[in-house]
């Protein structure tokens, strides 16, 4: 019995060095200590003001947060980046009077990710969301709720997809 309480503790011990696990669902290696986020520019034909300080300074607040990583401006272990490439909204659903019943909002992003320490993790890819609102009301009162909701959600997308590798 002890020695099977040794060998468990052993075993544990040495996976626990192998890789980082977070209470996010991040899974880091252990050389990972830092990352980097160039400016996410507004390529979308609808250009909203903060869009892009929204995305950078999320990503930054995400990464420095729930991976506990150290934001460094070159070099890094890490490296985002990307531009907005669609704001719009669009008419979902019709009412019986022939009105659209609502109006969404989406955003996507194309995120360029490099993981100097395996390049197999590398990727480019879009991604996108989107929140409905009651096509009654104005874009300019929901707008800063929905960008906060859209952009935590894509955020949570990004991270998941840079550093959850199960």
């Amino acid at each position: 019995m002890r020695k099977l309480f040794l060998y468990i503790i052993i075993l544990v011990c040495t996976v626990r060095c192998s890789v980082n696990y977070s209470l996010s669902g991040a899974s880091i290696s252990p050389d990972v200590k830092t990352f980097s986020v160039s400016y996410i520019a507004n390529h979308a034909a609808n250009k909203q003001a903060t869009l892009s300080d929204v995305f950078t300074e999320g990503l930054k607040d995400k990464f420095r947060s729930d991976a506990g990583l150290s934001l460094v401006s070159s070099g890094a272990d890490l490296q985002f980046s990307g531009n907005i490439t669609d704001y719009t909204t669009s008419y979902q659903g019709v009412t019986a009077s022939q009105l659209a019943a609502q109006t969404r909002l989406t955003i996507a992003v194309k995120i360029k990710f490099v993981n100097k320490n395996d390049e197999k993790q590398n990727y480019e890819k879009r991604f996108s969301a989107y929140r409905d609102f009651d096509a009654t009301e104005s874009l300019s009162n929901v707008e800063d709720a929905l960008i906060a909701e859209i952009s935590e959600e894509i955020i949570e997308s990004i991270f998941m997809e840079s550093v959850a590798n199960w």
